[in-house]
């Protein structure tokens, strides 16, 4: 993590958002190092990225994952974190996530249940998880994911089901496979965080030929002011691509 802070702040970079996976150590001693490291070198931690799944019929299932998202809130608050990257996770009916990319991100629910029940399990999690959110000032942003996040009205039913500031959306904008202007506007007036993916070199498992002055326009007009964080997936070396990156998204959104 501190090479990853260093390499920010030499790129030119004004925030980094953490992918809470990488993380080997959540101590608070830990966690404090991070924020201290990222204060002398200049950059605002202003997002903390996070999985978790509730779509799932076992309750012991859910629960683990309520702990679990609870526990990444407290250590975003020690971080000093304003916003956490939450999804609604996946059915697991897929053999890989390569197969589940090769279906464009759709699954097939387990069998015996429905969406209906998913979206009662993740809305019922949410609202468990809420106070603590509250409590800790974190927002918590629904991203655009797959599982029932795969469509802007998936995000947005959970959203408005929850109805708080403390749920609103984090808007990718390289997870909506078709017709991803119109969506990402659909879903723009709730966005709290934007991660801007670009693929130089090639995507990994698909390329998307994103026109981001239309992007920022998109974001403009829905009164977006938030930060836009690059997530860099193609194939070229990250140290050519991800200033070429920044370069581009400067532009864009200027």
């Amino acid at each position: 993590m501190p090479l990853c802070l260093d390499h920010a702040a030499r790129m030119g970079f004004d925030g980094f958002e953490i992918l809470q996976r990488q993380l080997t150590q959540t101590d608070n001693a830990s966690l404090q190092k991070i924020k201290r490291h990222a204060f002398l070198n200049g950059l605002d931690l202003m997002g903390y990225s996070t999985h978790q799944g509730f779509l799932s019929p076992k309750k012991e299932g859910r629960q683990k994952n309520i702990d679990h998202t609870i526990e990444c809130i407290e250590q975003a608050y020690a971080l000093g974190i304003p916003t956490m990257r939450v999804n609604s996770g996946t059915w697991g009916t897929s053999k890989s996530f390569d197969e589940l990319m090769e279906r464009r991100g759709i699954e097939p629910p387990l069998e015996g249940y429905t969406e209906e029940d998913a979206f009662g399990w993740v809305i019922d999690a949410y609202e468990t998880i809420l106070p603590v959110a509250e409590k800790c000032g974190v927002v918590m942003g629904l991203e655009n994911h797959w599982g029932l996040g795969v469509t802007p009205e998936g995000v947005q039913r959970v959203i408005k089901a929850v109805d708080s500031p403390w749920l609103q959306a984090t808007l990718d904008t390289g997870n909506f496979l078709e017709d991803p202007y119109d969506r990402l506007a659909q879903l723009a007036p709730d966005a709290v965080l934007l991660q801007a993916k670009t693929y130089f070199g090639g995507g990994v498992w698909y390329t998307l030929d994103l026109d981001y002055p239309r992007i920022a326009k998109i974001l403009r007009d829905a009164g977006f002011k938030g930060y836009v964080s690059l997530e860099f997936e193609g194939k070229e070396n990250p140290l050519t691509a991800i200033p070429k990156s920044l370069d581009m998204l400067r532009k864009a959104f200027a």
